[in-house]
């Protein structure tokens, strides 16, 4: 009786948790909608991302942990495929174990983006940032580079922006405390940057 008892108060309490954090998920992307200046940006991302590739350019992205993961998705979602075969979108990652311990063993942490930014990025190639805090460091010196090869910056941040939101061209700040939350708004963002690129550049797989 006592084991079905806590059974059942564990999945009543789960079911709760479950719950709650689609519900936080919902309002965390209500209030993103809510905010009409949150569109205009994801529109001026897109195009600054179309006019790299326009442009004979490439795409370079970079973020930490999580956001690396998402930056890293971007990536091969351009290179690879979306919804339908295309030809690859130019577009460098930045998640490479070998340059990442190379860099972060002989330079530091902080460089291990900046030093790829400068290996590659050319003057209209396009840098997506993402930090959930806005402060990253090794972020922080790859919008640094970018800037210094003439490049332009979109960048994903959460809570209240930190040092990036008055340092990239586009900053598009997810206006939350928990940083998972943050993140699920990033990966949404991204796919529609897809989308974005896809429905300019291949305007036929969208067609009724």
């Amino acid at each position: 009786m006592a084991m079905h008892l806590a059974w059942l108060y564990y999945f009543s309490m789960s079911h709760q948790f479950i719950s709650d954090a689609l519900k936080s998920a919902q309002s965390t992307l209500e209030k993103f909608i809510a905010d009409d200046q949150n569109t205009v940006l994801i529109e001026k991302a897109i195009d600054t991302f179309l006019t790299a590739l326009k442009g004979d350019g490439r795409i370079m992205a970079c973020g930490n942990g999580g956001s690396m993961c998402d930056s890293m998705h971007f990536i091969e979602e351009l290179t690879g495929r979306y919804r339908k075969d295309r030809d690859p979108i130019s577009a460098i990652p930045m998640g490479d174990a070998g340059h990442l311990t190379c860099v972060a063993n002989d330079y530091g942490f902080e460089y291990i983006f900046s030093r790829n930014v400068q290996a590659w990025g050319r003057k209209g190639d396009a840098l997506l940032a993402i930090s959930t805090s806005g402060n990253s460091e090794n972020v922080i010196r790859a919008v640094e580079m970018a800037h210094s090869k003439g490049m332009k910056v979109v960048g994903l941040l959460g809570k209240d922006g930190g040092k990036l939101k008055d340092m990239v061209d586009v900053p598009i700040v997810v206006d939350c405390p928990i940083t998972d939350r943050i993140q699920e708004i990033h990966i949404k963002l991204i796919h529609i940057f897809i989308e974005g690129i896809e429905r300019t550049l291949y305007p036929e797989h969208y067609q009724a």
